[in-house]
């Protein structure tokens, strides 16, 4: 759980100290979804938090039948290549549900992925230079500021209108 660490300032002479345990591998995987509504006029987070847990094809599986629960219509899933959103199980539950429409995006190629500009805001802003050392702690500050992003409707249109996607919102 080593923190990202950014430049900062201090008073002349004191540098700062970032104090971490290591040799502790603990993480919160996260699942999201950036939608947005056939009108365009809005943009939603979506996300679920998993402790001390890689992500797969089942953990995928749920997050999608939570999300097929709150959008009550057919909607397009673009995605990354992530090994767990290929795996057998994931196909074989997209096949089975026709509201579901997976589109891949190109390998390599994060920039036209809007969520991951939103991952990497939360990395490099709220949780840079905080040095979680519990795995329950990470878990509720992970938790609040997913939430804090979901109540900005501003930084997620932003993200958004920052990948070069032909998807425009009014």
């Amino acid at each position: 759980m080593a923190p990202l660490v950014r430049r900062t300032w201090s008073p002349r002479g004191q540098t700062p100290v970032l104090v971490q345990r290591t040799r502790a591998y603990q993480k919160v995987s996260v699942i999201g979804a950036l939608c947005v509504p056939p009108q365009r006029d809005r943009v939603y987070l979506y996300f679920r938090l998993h402790p001390d847990t890689n992500l797969t094809g089942p953990l995928v599986i749920a997050f999608l039948r939570q999300l097929a629960r709150q959008l009550d219509a057919p909607f397009v899933l673009l995605w990354d290549r992530l090994w767990a959103h290929r795996a057998t199980v994931v196909h074989t539950f997209l096949q089975q549900t026709p509201q579901l429409h997976p589109v891949f995006f190109p390998p390599y190629a994060p920039e036209l992925n809007p969520i991951e500009s939103a991952w990497g805001y939360l990395k490099c802003n709220p949780f840079a230079n905080w040095p979680l050392t519990e795995l329950d702690t990470l878990t509720a500050v992970t938790h609040h500021q997913h939430r804090h992003l979901q109540r900005d409707p501003l930084l997620l249109r932003s993200f958004i209108e920052h990948s070069p996607l032909s998807l425009r919102l009014k």
